[in-house]
């Protein structure tokens, strides 16, 4: 039996054959990452046996806590029943009841369950799906996409096309001639002086200019997070959401919610869209928290008002020929449908809306870090935006401040994700007010020990 440092050497090296997501190819194998063995509850652990809050709930999946008992035997016992059916020719019960209690909880007409295998493949599904929807319709023009700068919706080729973060399309194909991008609602980049009504006005007069720039019988869809998640938590201003919705359907152009992020119980409720933002989209992205991350599952949820457009078009069969190997995979079902059961039975949208208050006032608190510059946070996440100098931007020192936060905390115990020059958090939703403070304590004692140099 090898000791935690010879394991993690061991690690390190063979972890070259892993190319992880975003890596640089130019150093695999060089990296010196931080290996994980166990975890419970809001705690993971390493195999050095340093046990760490996870402050970004993995990759704001974890919702409903680390090694729930109930989903890990709600998953062993439809291995041991059924491990796989085809999409494309037969149905399994399980995944019927999970698309059943998915409708159920979901607002409005959203009531046809597109099952994905993540959320980059849920927003790829949404824009082929809006592009079948106007093909149906005799409309093969309206196709182009509005999206917004610094939001991110995924990874594959469309999703990547309709993200909005530059930084990360350095040497990688975009969609061309597709996408249109209107500026982040983000209130802190707003001109002196304007309020926050004013500044709520700008970005909705700018999205309409954008609308009769492109033309509205040319705008297929426009695609949204109610609250940019890897932009760095921007939380747009009261009613930003709503008045954007409003301007799609004046002007005939589906709306996309992309709740990846927002949906099951980030924000207190199962979808954010109509419950905190007063909208009733056409379609739904959704994954992440559906899961908790123990399994990949995504889903697109369509209204049954573009199901019915279709059907009034023609008698002829309209086949939505998309799909995956993993379409509602009915492991992923069950494990689902546990961690719905856990939301249920453990009270856990009331127990996020009763303590999201108190991890406001927590996050808030680091205001009077002198290089702490702005605090963005709705239910539970937050991100704390972080600059050394704030008359001299310097987005390269900001991030590898931040990093550094990130790395002095995680000796103190506590992951933190730096997105840019924010440090993000975005813990299981089974978090206490006292695990909060010890949170929120950590994160200050690494924002101060990292501006001590």
């Amino acid at each position: 039996m090898t000791d935690g440092s010879d394991t993690l050497q061991d690690i390190d090296k063979t972890d070259r054959h892993f190319l992880h997501p975003w890596q640089d190819v130019v150093s695999i194998g060089e990296d010196d990452w931080t290996v994980l063995e166990t975890s419970s509850g809001i705690y993971v652990k390493d195999v050095e046996g340093n046990k760490l809050i996870d402050g970004p709930g993995g990759m704001w999946c974890v919702n409903v806590g680390h090694g729930r008992r109930e989903i890990i035997d709600a998953v062993t016992k439809q291995i041991s029943e059924l491990s796989y059916f085809s999409p494309w020719s037969m149905a399994a019960s399980v995944t019927t009841q999970l698309a059943e209690r998915i409708a159920g909880i979901a607002p409005g007409d959203l009531n046809n369950v597109f099952f994905t295998t993540g959320g980059s493949t849920a927003v790829d599904s949404a824009l082929r799906f809006v592009f079948f929807y106007n093909n149906c319709l005799g409309r093969p023009d309206k196709k182009q996409i509005i999206a917004r700068v610094n939001g991110y919706h995924g990874s594959t080729y469309l999703s990547s096309s309709v993200s909005g973060k530059e930084r990360e399309k350095a040497n990688m194909d975009m969609l061309p001639n597709l996408v249109h991008f209107v500026s982040s609602p983000k209130p802190k980049d707003r001109a002196k002086g304007l309020s926050l009504e004013a500044f709520c006005d700008e970005k909705i007069a700018e999205l309409e200019a954008k609308i009769l720039e492109v033309g509205a019988d040319k705008i297929g869809a426009f695609i949204a997070e109610p609250i940019m998640g890897s932009g760095g938590v921007v939380v747009p201003p009261k009613g930003y959401f709503k008045r954007c919705h409003a301007l799609c359907k004046k002007h005939d152009i589906l709306f996309i919610a992309d709740e990846v992020v927002t949906s099951f119980g980030r924000l207190g409720h199962y979808f954010a869209s109509e419950d905190v933002f007063g909208v009733v989209p056409d379609m739904i992205t959704t994954a992440k928290g559906l899961t908790s991350g123990y399994l990949p599952m995504g889903a697109l949820l369509i209204s049954d008002r573009l199901m019915e457009d279709i059907s009034q078009t023609s008698n002829e069969p309209r086949g939505f020929t998309s799909g995956f190997t993993y379409s509602g995979h009915p492991v992923s079902a069950a494990c689902a449908m546990a961690n719905i059961d856990i939301f249920e039975n453990d009270n856990l949208l009331e127990h996020v809306r009763e303590v999201a208050p108190y991890f406001a006032d927590a996050m808030n608190s680091l205001s009077d870090l002198p290089e702490v510059t702005d605090i963005r946070v709705m239910g539970l996440m937050a991100g704390i935006e972080c600059e050394l100098d704030a008359s001299t931007p310097d987005e390269d020192r900001d991030c590898a401040f931040t990093l550094k936060v990130d790395a002095i905390c995680q000796d103190l115990g506590l992951l933190v994700r730096p997105i840019y020059n924010a440090c993000v958090m975005s813990p299981p939703l089974t978090i206490t007010k006292p695990e909060i403070d010890k949170m929120v304590s950590i994160l200050r004692a690494g924002i101060v020990q990292a501006a001590k140099g």
